[in-house]
């Protein structure tokens, strides 16, 4: 999450609490027991293909 907030010039806290619920509530982005996963959605919504 650190490497990604100083990317795009965010704090990770405002990712955390901004950004991360949005994603995860329109099922582009899951959380586990092991870190943060991307689902298919968002591959497909970028233009990958998930396989």
């Amino acid at each position: 999450m650190e490497t990604i907030a100083t990317t795009i010039g965010e704090e990770t806290e405002t990712i955390e609490n901004a950004y991360e619920p949005y994603l995860i509530q329109i099922g582009f982005l899951s959380r586990t027991l092991r870190g943060r996963i991307v689902l298919p959605d968002a591959y497909r919504h970028l233009g990958y293909n998930y396989e």
